[in-house]
C-alpha cells in the first residue's frame, strides 16, 4: 500500500457460521492499515464469538478499535448486512468501503491493487474475474455455463457495461455512495450485487475493474442456492421494466 494513502478505509465482512475462516481472514486483513466491520446474522457456530473475544484482545492491547461487530437477531441476508455496514461506516466517518467475503474467496492481498485504482481517481473498483487475468478456481463446469449464462443475459437486457457483474469483492469511495439511492436496495445476495452496479452505471460513477482469482470455498458451506438465483432474475427483470 503506497505510503501516501490517507483515505480511512473500511473492509465490511458480511458472516454466517464462518467460524473455521474469520480469525484468520480477519488477521490478514489488518495487515494493509484498514479498519474490519464483522456483520454477523447470529451464526450457530459461535463466529460472533470469535470476532468479540478479537475485540476485547484489541481493547487490552490498547491497538485501536481495527475490529468492529454487528451482530444482527437473526439471518437477514448479504445485501441487508451490506447496508448495515456502509451506514455504520458513513456514521463513523469512513471515506472508503470495501466488500468482501469471508470465506478466503477473496485474497486479502488485491487489497493493495483496489486501493491503487481509488488513488487513480476511480469511485468504484470491482475485483474482477472476467477480465483478462482474472479468473475461478474450483468451480464445475455446470456452474461456470450458468454463471457465464446469466451474467452475460444481465449485462445484455440492462446495458451494463461492467463485465463481472455479481462480483462480490468491491470498493466504494463515500462520495460514490451519496450519489446512488443504497439505502432503499431490497435485494440480496447477487441480486444486491447486480443492483448495486446498475445504479453506480445509471449515476455515471467512474468504474474500474482489475483482474482477481476466485477461489472457491474449501471450508464452510456455499451460500448460493435457488432462492438466490431466481432472486437474480427477478430483480433483473425488475430494473428492465423500472427503466
Amino acid at each position: 500500500m503506497a505510503s501516501d494513502f490517507c483515505m480511512k478505509t473500511l473492509v465490511i465482512i458480511p458472516t454466517y457460521n464462518e467460524k473455521e475462516n474469520i480469525e484468520k481472514l480477519i488477521n490478514e486483513v489488518l495487515k494493509f492499515n484498514v479498519n474490519v466491520l464483522v456483520v454477523d446474522d447470529n451464526s450457530p457456530d459461535g463466529t460472533g464469538e470469535i470476532v468479540k473475544n478479537m475485540l476485547r484482545q484489541n481493547s487490552a492491547q490498547r491497538s485501536g478499535q481495527n475490529v468492529n461487530l454487528i451482530k444482527r437477531a437473526q439471518k437477514l441476508g448479504l445485501g441487508s448486512a451490506y447496508q448495515a455496514g456502509f451506514k455504520w461506516g458513513i456514521e463513523n466517518n469512513f471515506d472508503l468501503f470495501f466488500q468482501m467475503d469471508a470465506d478466503f474467496s477473496h485474497d486479502p492481498k488485491d487489497l493493495q491493487k483496489m486501493i491503487q485504482e481509488i488513488q487513480n481517481s476511480a469511485e468504484v473498483v470491482i475485483g474482477s474475474r472476467r477480465i483478462l487475468g482474472g479468473k475461478i478456481i474450483g468451480w464445475s463446469w455446470f456452474r461456470h455455463f450458468s454463471s457465464w449464462g446469466a451474467m452475460s443475459f444481465s449485462r445484455l437486457i440492462l446495458r451494463l457495461k461492467t463485465k463481472d457483474v455479481t462480483a462480490g469483492y468491491r470498493a466504494f469511495t463515500k462520495n460514490a455512495l451519496a450519489k446512488i439511492n443504497w439505502q432503499n436496495v431490497k435485494s440480496n445476495g447477487y441480486a444486491f450485487q447486480e443492483e448495486i452496479i446498475y445504479l453506480c452505471e445509471r449515476a455515471g460513477l467512474k468504474i474500474k475493474e482489475v483482474p482477481v482469482v476466485f477461489v472457491d470455498r474449501k471450508v464452510g458451506k456455499s451460500k448460493l442456492g435457488i432462492k438466490e438465483i431466481f432472486n437474480f432474475f427477478k430483480t433483473l427483470f425488475r430494473l428492465f421494466f423500472s427503466k
